[in-house]
This record gives C-alpha cells, structure tokens and sequence, in this order.
C-alpha cells in the first residue's frame, strides 16, 4: 500500500479554475504515483473560497497520517521567493511533512 501524499495548489484566474485545476491535479497525481505515493485530498487556494486552503491542510496534516506534500512549483505557495521559503518552513515545522515539488523535475 502505497503511502498517502497531500497536495497544494493555488488558481489565480476565476475562469480558469475548473480545467487549470484539473489538469494540475493529474499532474499531481501522475508525479506522485512516480514517487510510490498515492495522491489523497488536493487542497485549492482560489479567490472564489473564502477560507484558506493552506491553513485546512495544516490542519489536516495534524491530524492525520499524512507526512508529504506535493506542490506544482513553490509560485503555489507565494510569488515572492522569500515568502515561498516561509511557507515551506512553516508546514515542515509546524506538521513535521516533507514538501515535493513537481517544477523542474524529469516527467
């Protein structure tokens, strides 16, 4: 049984949401399957939901058993390199979970 991963993305435009984010998610799911991971609940940020994504999987990660997360690119997590960097730490920190990003890695 292959262990479980969470992934993370974040869609900027409202009328690309539905199929960017599909297309994102098989990404996800084909890059983790390549690791030995199962792909379990993506979590999207996007301007249409007024809750954050990112602080539902902190919470999630607590809770559960899960110790990976897939992102596309770090841009998911923040624009700005340094903020990028502050968010990574903070699940690694916060939740204990590795981060794998798909971004510049061979398909």
């Amino acid at each position: 049984m292959r262990p479980e991963i969470y992934g993370y993305m974040r869609v900027v435009s409202s009328d690309e949401v539905d199929d960017e984010s599909e297309r994102v998610k098989r990404e996800l799911a084909a890059y983790a399957q390549r690791e030995g991971f199962a792909l379990d609940q993506v979590f999207t940020e996007n301007i249409r939901c007024s809750e954050s994504a990112f602080y539902v999987m902190l919470d999630s990660l607590k809770r559960h058993d899960v110790r990976d997360v897939i992102v596309p690119s770090l841009w998911h997590f923040a624009r700005l390199p340094g903020l990028q960097n502050a968010m990574r730490q903070h699940i690694e920190q916060e939740t204990g979970a590795r981060i794998w990003v798909v971004q510049g890695q061979g398909r």
